[in-house]
C-alpha cells in the first residue's frame, strides 16, 4: 500500500477545496468554455478526487471526509431549501410536473427490475449500492449521500456506484443533448401538444429574478443559518429512533428529512429573500465540496471488481426511459419535457439547464425548477425504493 502524499486532516481538507477553486477557475477559460458546457463541473468535482485517491496524493479514508459528509450535506440541502419557490415550481404546470414525477417512478421501477436481474452477479450488499444510485437518479448528488448513508452503503461499493453514476447518467445526457436536432421528430411520434411549452414561456417572465451584491451581512447569515441549522438538524436526529431492518431511516435520514422539511418550511418565510444575495449559491459551493469528499473515498481500480452495477445502471435508466416515453405519448407532452424531465432527476440542477437550454436557449430556468422539483420528490422516493430494495434482498 502506497503511503499518501497528504494525510493530515485539514491538509486533506485545503487540498479538496484547491481542487474545487480549480475546477471553477478553469471552467471559465475561454478554450475550456465548451468543454464544460458538454461536461459540467461537477464530473471532475468526483473524478479528479478519485484519481487523486488511486494515484496516492490523497488517502481514501480520513476523519475529514467523515466530518464532511456529516455536516456539508445538511449545509447545502438547507441552503438549497429555503431558496426554492414552490409557487413557480407549480406554476409551471401540469405537463412539466407530471413528466418530473413520471421519470421519478422510472428509476424507483428500473432499480427493482436491476436488481432483480443482477442480483446474483452484484456484491453480498449490492441492493445498497442500487439505494445509493437510486437516490442520486431522482434527487441529486446530495440525496445519494444520504441514501448512502441511511443504508450503509460499504465504501467498496459506492466506488464503482460513483463512477456509474457519473458514465452512466451523464452518458445518457450525452444522448439526450444529440437527440436536440430530432425533438421535432419525436414530437409528432409523440403526438404532442407544443402549447405548453409557449405557457411555459409566458411563465418565465413572470418569476422573480431580483439579484443584488453579496454583503459581509449576507454571508455571514447565510453561513451562520445553514451551519446552525446543520448541527441542529444531525443533534435532533440523533434523538430519534432507526427505523426499518435493515436500517432505512438511521439518524442520518431523520437530520436529513428534518433539514429538507424545515427548509421547505422555512422557504415560505421572509427568509427566502437570502436568495437574492445568493444562498443556494454558498448552498451549492458546499455541495461541490462535500462531493470533492465523496469522490476521495472511490478508488478506480474498485471499479474493476463489480461490473455489473454499470449493467444494471444502464437497465435502469432503461426503464426509466420507457416510463417517461410512455407518459409523455398518453399526455402528448413535447419530447422538450421529456429530456428535460429526464435529466432534471438523473443529473439534476447541475445539469437540467443545460439540457433544457439546448433544446429551448430561453428554458434553462424551466430545467432548474424541474430539478428542484425532482429533488423534493427525491429525497422521498428514494427512501421508499432503498425500503423495497432491502425487502427484495431479504
Amino acid at each position: 500500500m502506497v503511503t499518501p502524499l497528504i494525510q493530515e486532516p485539514m491538509a486533506v481538507f485545503g487540498y479538496l477545496a484547491a481542487v474545487v477553486a480549480g475546477i471553477f477557475w478553469i471552467s471559465e477559460l475561454p478554450a475550456l468554455q465548451k468543454i464544460f458546457r458538454i461536461t459540467p463541473a461537477v464530473i471532475y468535482c468526483y473524478f479528479v478526487p478519485t484519481l487523486s485517491t488511486t494515484l496516492g496524493i490523497i488517502p481514501i479514508s480520513s476523519p475529514v471526509y467523515d466530518w464532511m459528509t456529516r455536516y456539508l450535506l445538511p449545509v447545502s440541502l438547507l441552503l438549497l431549501m429555503i431558496t426554492v419557490d414552490l409557487k413557480s415550481i407549480l406554476r409551471l404546470g401540469r405537463t412539466a410536473l407530471i413528466m418530473v414525477t413520471a421519470g421519478a417512478v422510472g428509476i424507483m421501477i428500473g432499480a427493482q427490475v436491476a436488481y432483480v436481474v443482477f442480483s446474483r452477479w452484484l456484491p453480498l450488499e449490492g441492493w445498497k449500492g442500487l439505494a445509493a444510485l437510486t437516490g442520486s437518479w431522482i434527487g441529486g448528488t446530495a440525496n445519494m449521500v444520504a441514501i448512502a448513508e441511511s443504508v450503509g452503503t460499504p465504501d467498496a461499493i459506492m466506488g464503482p456506484i460513483i463512477v456509474v453514476d457519473t458514465v452512466v447518467g451523464y452518458g445518457w445526457m450525452g444522448v439526450l443533448l444529440f437527440l436536440s436536432a430530432w425533438q421535432a421528430l419525436f414530437d409528432r411520434g409523440l403526438r404532442a401538444d407544443t402549447s405548453a411549452l409557449a405557457e411555459t414561456n409566458r411563465l418565465l417572465t413572470e418569476m422573480d429574478s431580483h439579484r443584488r451584491p453579496m454583503t459581509l451581512r449576507d454571508i455571514s447569515i447565510i453561513v451562520g443559518l445553514g451551519f446552525a441549522g446543520a448541527v441542529l438538524a444531525v443533534q435532533l436526529g440523533g434523538f430519534l429512533p432507526m427505523l426499518g431492518d435493515p436500517t432505512i431511516i438511521s439518524h442520518t435520514t431523520w437530520a436529513v428529512l428534518i433539514v429538507v422539511t424545515g427548509g421547505l418550511l422555512l422557504s415560505f418565510t421572509p427568509v427566502r429573500k437570502l436568495e437574492e444575495a445568493g444562498a443556494s449559491t454558498v448552498g451549492y459551493a458546499a455541495l461541490y465540496l462535500l462531493l470533492t469528499a465523496i469522490g476521495a473515498q472511490g478508488n478506480l481500480l474498485e471499479v474493476l471488481s463489480a461490473p455489473a452495477f454499470f449493467f444494471a445502471g444502464m437497465l435502469v435508466i432503461s426503464v426509466h426511459v420507457a416510463v417517461m416515453l410512455a407518459t409523455a405519448w398518453i399526455i402528448k407532452a413535447p419530447f422538450f419535457f421529456v429530456a428535460t424531465g429526464s435529466v432534471a432527476n438523473i443529473g439534476g440542477a447541475a445539469t437540467a439547464p443545460i439540457v433544457a437550454s439546448v433544446y429551448h436557449p430561453a428554458m434553462a430556468p424551466v430545467g432548474l425548477l424541474m430539478a428542484v422539483a425532482g429533488y423534493i420528490l427525491g429525497i422521498y422516493g428514494a427512501l421508499g425504493a432503498a425500503w423495497m430494495l432491502g425487502a427484495l434482498a431479504g
